[in-house]
């Protein structure tokens, strides 16, 4: 049987405040034809939901939900989804895995690591000055990019990055093996890889245990001049820490796609610095086309009372 011949019983909602709800229906339909897809806004009998996919809906969006048997994350990061009070007991919840995904982060990550290894962030303030500024590039091989967190998304980085000749230095909270990179792990060695990295990419998932673990001290861990890459959760890092570094030039530069406030604060002075890049958590996306067949398939295995892939282990976080 194909996957458009099953007939999963039951209607899915849908929930993003950001993506668009017709492109989903109608990826998720062309894999299950018979699957009702319901916005969020029009759902009348919240009993009658098997099957939510969402990106950080709002409390009390489960309740009323008894008949709920599945939740697909809309995105990599469960941490909206994790620890909640409104959701029914021993109902799984599953991240997408679409390799889109990870290409188009891995993508993301190898342009902001390449501007600033290649000293762009200089020449554009040159620019601006009209100012003929040269600067000699330097050597990827003499380039030492830190990656915190080597999870799905940050292992595929990891690589990416060693291909171009970087030497690469990954760092995770439980052990991990990653061909070219020196990874290390446990929090008494994230000084000593924080101490290394001319630049450091966040990739690391947002959980209880990761809440500000890039606080003032370790934030000033880093070499003079480093540039700081955040593509994962802005609460991983005491802003107000890295804004005081920035500004005082011990990080050099930052490309931030995330904040501990989203939208960032029209306010808030990052939003001035020339040595920041402000993207508006768009690093990697979910994308429709190649992610319904993943969130199809995971509801044709809980209506059959199967267990779905790529599992999320909420005491964990991830």
């Amino acid at each position: 049987m194909t996957i458009s011949e099953a007939t999963p019983s039951g209607a899915m909602a849908f929930y993003s405040a950001f993506d668009d709800f017709d492109t989903w229906k109608r990826a998720l339909q062309a894999q299950l034809p018979k699957l009702e897809v319901i916005h969020s806004s029009e759902i009348t009998r919240p009993a009658d939901i098997h099957y939510v996919l969402a990106w950080k809906p709002p409390q009390d969006f489960f309740s009323g939900m008894t008949n709920l048997r599945l939740i697909v994350n809309l995105g990599a990061g469960v941490d909206s989804l994790v620890q909640r009070r409104d959701l029914p007991p021993g109902i799984p919840i599953t991240r997408l895995a679409d390799p889109q995904m990870a290409r188009m982060m891995a993508g993301f990550v190898l342009f902001s690591v390449l501007r600033h290894a290649r000293d762009i962030p200089y020449f554009e303030q040159a620019q601006r000055r009209g100012e003929w500024a040269y600067r000699h590039p330097r050597s990827p091989e003499d380039i030492r990019v830190a990656v915190l967190g080597l999870g799905q998304l940050g292992a595929k980085a990891a690589h990416e990055l060693q291909r171009q000749g970087f030497k690469v230095l990954g760092w995770s909270r439980s052990a991990a093996q990653i061909e070219g990179v020196e990874c290390l792990s446990g929090l008494d060695t994230l000084d000593t890889v924080l101490e290394q990295a001319d630049i450091v990419v966040v990739m690391l998932p947002l959980t209880p245990q990761t809440i500000g673990i890039l606080d003032r001290r370790r934030l000033e861990r880093l070499p003079r001049g480093a540039a700081f890459i955040n593509v994962a959760r802005g609460a991983l890092v005491s802003q107000a820490a890295l804004t005081d570094l920035l500004q005082s030039g011990h990080i050099g530069g930052a490309t931030l796609d995330v904040f501990e406030r989203e939208p960032l604060p029209a306010e808030d002075p990052l939003w001035s610095m020339p040595n920041v890049l402000i993207t508006p958590h768009l690093a990697s996306v979910a994308i429709p086309s190649s992610a319904a067949r993943q969130i199809a398939e995971n509801i044709i295995r809980v209506s059959g009372d199967k267990s779905p892939d790529n599992i999320v282990d909420p005491a964990r976080g991830y």
